[in-house]
């Protein structure tokens, strides 16, 4: 019987895969003996449950460079997708002016636009350079006496650029604008200090490089700002007042906390903590090197935004010749069983710029933590073959 090849993953931006292996033990453990709905009762198991709770927003707090003394204003919801819906409207209404970028994902672009387009608000997009990079002035002078809201992804899950976000934070802050930060690429991977970089709120998602599980993330507020409330529910406290509460966490977050998720994001915390997130990504991005250096020798290999690979995730975008970046990568799928992510990726102005999107977008190699030196140089070799068989048809 023929032994089937194990599969080498390099969707890592989507998800992260696997994890590390004391975050199945902790969600599996946790959610075995703790697993009850978080202090809304005086029953010790609701308690402990709680007790994690507000460590962990405690210690995302910090993560984050939040404000450590406010850190009922981390608030969690499903992912990132889910906070930026909470943010954008929560910070906008009509007349108002936002100003964002091109190297957006469609979780900020679709709400920006369904506000455009029915909320009376203006918008702006300002363009990134042919390395991938937003050129900080074109925010400033994208400013409007209107302006109130700057929203950046800090790194693009296409073509791995880390923006210049503490430069437009300054920008922002001179202005008196909030800035509102996507860390969903860069969260577990690169240090964040909110303060620092004058950021207002950021949007997270815990199952990527913070090592957590599907359906987890939120939002962190500075105390300074405040977000209109657009929904409302079950908080478990104070049941019989008719609205949404207006403290936090309750004014931002609904109905039962995802606790198998919590669990899920302590433990990536803990692992985090033992291997540094900075060596981390120096393996990451060592990594990233052998790969663009190996696949950049090959005939016909595009790759995007990739010629420095400073500032810059291990999230490398290529075609190969004149193929369709789906049949590209179900032929690295099917003959070489390696995982990758193909199409537009959610993010269709990023391709609009590069102009891969009359070819239905890239073959997108995401580099992980748990990904190998002998993986990537089966991976280019993969392309070479892929490359050699494109050439032939």
């Amino acid at each position: 019987m023929e032994t089937q090849q194990k599969l080498i993953y390099f969707d890592n931006a989507s998800t992260s895969w696997p994890k590390p292996e004391n975050v199945y033990t902790f969600m599996t453990d946790f959610y075995r003996s703790t697993g009850v709905s978080p202090g809304r009762s005086g029953y010790e198991l609701g308690i402990e449950a709680a007790t994690l709770l507000d460590k962990l927003r405690l210690r995302l707090t910090k993560f984050f460079g939040g404000d450590e003394d406010a850190s009922e204003r981390l608030c969690f919801g499903y992912n990132a997708t889910d906070a930026l819906n909470l943010i954008i409207p929560g910070l906008l209404k009509a007349g108002d002016h936002v100003i964002t970028t091109e190297v957006e994902h469609n979780s900020v672009i679709r709400p920006v636009n369904t506000l455009a387009r029915d909320g009376g608000v203006e918008a702006t997009f300002v363009p990134f350079d042919g390395a991938g990079f937003v050129d900080p002035d074109d925010i400033a002078r994208a400013i409007r006496p209107n302006t109130r809201l700057v929203i950046v992804n800090h790194g693009s899950n296409v073509i791995g650029t880390i923006q210049p976000v503490a430069a437009i934070g300054r920008i922002c802050r001179a202005h008196g604008i909030p800035f509102a930060l996507d860390v969903s690429q860069t969260a577990g991977v690169v240090p964040i200090d909110m303060k620092a970089m004058n950021v207002d709120v950021l949007a997270f998602t815990g199952h990527k490089s913070l090592m957590g599980a599907t359906g987890i993330g939120g939002l962190c507020v500075r105390k300074h700002l405040e977000i209109r409330q657009v929904r409302a529910g079950g908080t478990g406290v104070n049941s019989e007042y008719p609205y949404q509460l207006a403290e936090y966490p309750w004014r931002l977050e609904y109905g039962t906390i995802n606790m198998l998720g919590v669990a899920a994001l302590w433990a990536g915390q803990e692992w985090l903590a033992t291997q540094g997130i900075e060596t981390i990504h120096a393996r990451e991005m060592a990594l990233a090197r052998r790969f663009v250096d190996g696949v950049r020798e090959i005939p016909g290999v595009q790759l995007y935004c990739c010629d420095n690979l400073e500032n810059h995730l291990s999230t490398i975008s290529l075609n190969v010749g004149e193929l369709d970046a789906g049949d590209a990568g179900l032929r690295l799928d099917v003959k070489h069983d390696i995982a990758t992510r193909t199409g537009l990726q959610c993010a269709p102005l990023v391709h609009k710029r590069i102009g891969t999107a009359a070819r239905r977008g890239t073959v997108r190699f995401s580099i992980g933590a748990f990904n190998t030196d002998a993986e990537i140089d089966t991976a280019i070799a993969a392309v070479s073959e892929v490359a050699s068989w494109a050439a032939s048809r």
